[in-house]
């Protein structure tokens, strides 16, 4: 199944500069005032529970031994010490909960978890159903291609094109028409790549990724010409893909975003009990290591990043 869409500025990716942030999506019903706080749901459950995704290596999978695992996973049993501490609950127990892209942020909104442990971008349409940590991390879409891809489709990936004419535009234009793309459905890729259609008017093939994993392999398979995704997942996947020498990710990140867990709606006080931990986290002698295990050794601009992030006592 597939549908068409309008190239975003995948069009002009040669011609125009990247785009900041994501197009909002449809609004979405606000979030009702919540009755009860996380910490009173807590307390009288006896039990945390964490959200996890199953497919969104390096911040949230299921590992081969069946257990939740991953980067946003690290992040959120440091918090959940906190939460054990301001509870009062001597045997506090620790629930690691399933989630999907369709029902993740569903799940937060009907309290099935009450952080969710993911690759969540803050978006303003979905501050109107969660409230959002401090951001944990500088996420934004990226693409992966075969290595054997067209040259002139790399270019125009790349914003690499030597001509900015109107003649070259239109050349841009009909190559960007031959293509498919795909993304996973639901996600932040998925609707800028679609918006950015929208706005330059060129038709093109746009088809649903299941998973990461299916995105990658339609590319493998030439069933795709590129795939769409959180940049930081594109470069884990490809690295542990046995087609690797096949595959490459671009280095143009075409949005810059923060990623951050979700918690409940217009819970102040579990959002800053969240904020302190990650703070902490941030600041502590560990979180190099625990960095460096998912994504390599952070850079200078990483560590701004969090520097900029972490909020003082």
């Amino acid at each position: 199944m597939r549908y068409v869409a309008g190239i975003s500025a995948l069009a002009l990716l040669a011609v125009a500069p990247a785009a900041f942030g994501q197009a909002k999506k449809a609004t979405p019903a606000p979030a009702a005032k919540p009755a009860a706080t996380t910490l009173e749901r807590v307390k009288a459950s006896g039990s945390l529970k964490l959200g996890y995704r199953t497919d969104a290596r390096p911040f949230s999978f299921k590992d081969a031994s069946g257990n939740p695992a991953g980067y946003s996973v690290d992040l959120c049993q440091a918090v959940g010490d906190a939460v054990k501490g301001k509870a009062g609950v001597a045997d506090l127990k620790v629930e690691w909960v399933p989630v999907s892209v369709d029902n993740q942020l569903r799940a937060v909104q009907q309290h099935e978890v009450d952080i969710l442990c993911a690759a969540a971008t803050v978006t303003l349409s979905r501050r109107e159903q969660v409230d959002f940590s401090l951001p944990i991390f500088p996420g934004g879409v990226g693409v992966v291609v075969r290595t054997d891809a067209p040259k002139r489709l790399r270019n125009i990936l790349n914003g690499e094109a030597a001509q900015y004419t109107p003649v070259w535009r239109a050349v841009a234009l009909n190559i960007l028409r031959e293509q498919v793309f795909t993304a996973v459905p639901g996600t932040t890729a998925e609707q800028w790549v679609k918006d950015r259609g929208q706005e330059f008017q060129v038709q093109f093939a746009l088809t649903p990724a299941s998973s990461y994993e299916a995105g990658i392999q339609a590319v493998v398979d030439r069933k795709a010409s590129a795939f769409f995704a959180e940049r930081a997942i594109l470069l884990d996947a490809v690295k542990s893909n046995k087609s690797a020498k096949d595959l490459v990710v671009l280095d143009r990140q075409y949005t810059y975003e923060r990623l951050a867990l979700p918690i409940q709606y217009g819970d102040d006080d579990f959002r800053l009990l969240v904020d302190r931990a990650l703070s902490k986290e941030f600041a502590s002698a560990g979180y190099q290591g625990t960095y460096a295990k998912w994504f390599g050794k952070p850079n200078e601009k990483s560590e701004v990043f969090f520097r900029w992030n972490a909020l003082p006592e």
